[in-house]
């Protein structure tokens, strides 16, 4: 099952917000994210909040469109009710789970309520996660029909051990085929990747690569396997079923990764993603790393405004019985102080290839960039320009260069 919620204040029952997160609201983007929480099966690596049709207890996949839908009329509430200045929406992502589980018709009703909730910005980026096996050439085409203009394939891997490793039930053969019903759709495409699979091999890695660049999409994402605590994967290593992820061979496939992608004219933006050009960055995951304000909808979603961070319950059955009373799904909720803010600023802005300004960042900070640049691990010329930015060897230790930053 996924992992615990984290732990802090109660959130309110009502869902009002504190003044601080009115405060230069008007200066920040705002997005909208939308979980689907369903799954065909539970991947063994996976720790999201996702639920096979067997682990619903009380919730129904077909209410859960309107569910969302009055989360959405009851967040416009909320921000009205608090002082947070309305803004149309900016980015509207749709991830899991397996959105594409839902009928069509579900996703447009969801995206229907955001403009309705909220309106939408002239040329919003409007993204759904996607399984290969989970839509066809009609499904994509009405959700381009009704404004979704961007589509994330979970492509992982293109060999079929590593898959089987992963539990991941899709054919690699469907990748192109669905690709090109995107592009016949108008619809963007990123393909999703994992490497470090216990078993995958550099040239497992590298046949991977290879048919995702084949298959010219606008972006690619490229995670290390992470083995989350109380998955069945880490089950499977810690009884000696399956060898731990070599630290080592994820680090030469992430360097193979990078130059393979660059050589192809992709340009790395944050440093598990590249894309062809600017406009195809991802804008939705960017309002993250740079400290935008988002909705969260659904079970265990997360959302931030103005340094105020909740989460919502995260069974669907107990989300879809607040959801009925008219109450908040709120479950949890932390206010930022500043020195708080302050390091999560640094820990997501130094992952991204726009950096950091270095006039923004503290004495002691800017003091320890030129050690950074003496081990390689920032960019000399960057730094000149007055900007910090990682250099290949920085992003494989990105968490260490924070470290440096904050004086830990």
């Amino acid at each position: 099952m996924p992992g615990a919620l984290p732990i802090a204040d109660p959130a309110p029952a009502d869902g009002l917000l504190p003044e601080l997160a009115a405060v230069g609201a008007g200066d920040r983007h705002f997005g909208v994210y939308l979980h689907v929480p369903f799954c065909r099966v539970r991947c063994g690596y996976c720790d999201f909040n996702t639920y096979t049709a067997t682990e619903l207890r009380g919730a129904k996949q077909s209410d859960y469109a309107d569910e969302a839908v009055r989360e959405l009329h009851f967040g416009r509430s909320i921000l009205d009710r608090s002082g947070v200045p309305a803004r149309p929406a900016s980015t509207v992502f749709f991830g899991g789970g397996t959105p594409t589980l839902l009928p069509s018709d579900d996703l447009v009703r969801m995206f229907n309520g955001v403009v309705d909730a909220f309106g939408l910005e002239p040329g919003a980026e409007v993204t759904t996660e996607a399984n290969p096996d989970s839509v066809d050439a009609e499904y994509l085409g009405r959700l381009a029909e009704a404004g979704f203009t961007r589509v994330s394939f979970g492509m992982q891997s293109a060999v079929p051990h590593v898959l089987a490793t992963l539990e991941r039930t899709h054919d690699p053969e469907r990748i192109p085929l669905v690709v090109q019903w995107a592009k016949d759709a108008g619809l963007d495409v990123s393909l999703d990747l994992i490497y470090g699979t216990p078993g995958e091999s550099l040239d497992d890695w590298k046949a991977s690569l290879d048919r995702a660049i084949s298959c010219d999409p606008d972006h690619i994402s490229a995670y290390s396997l992470i083995i989350e605590a109380g998955t069945k994967l880490a089950r499977q290593i810690r009884s000696g079923e399956v060898a731990t992820p070599d630290e080592d061979l994820q680090a030469d496939m992430y360097e193979l990764a990078d130059g393979m992608l660059s050589d192809a004219g992709y340009d790395w933006y944050e440093v598990s993603n590249w894309a062809k050009d600017d406009d195809h960055r991802s804008r939705h995951n960017l309002s993250y790393w740079t400290g935008e304000d988002w909705w969260g909808v659904g079970p265990g979603s997360h959302s931030h405004v103005g340094g105020v961070r909740w989460w919502n319950v995260k069974h669907p059955a107990a989300y879809a019985q607040r959801m009925a009373a008219g109450e908040s799904p709120a479950a949890g909720r932390e206010t930022l102080d500043d020195d708080t803010r302050e390091i999560e600023r640094i820990l997501l802005l130094t992952r991204t290839r726009d950096g950091i300004p270095l006039r923004t960042l503290a004495p002691e900070a800017r003091t320890a960039v030129a050690g950074l640049i003496a081990d390689e691990l920032v960019n000399a010329k960057a730094a000149l320009q007055g900007r910090l930015e990682l250099t290949r060897t920085g992003r494989l230790m990105a968490d260490a260069v924070v470290r440096r930053l904050v004086g830990e």
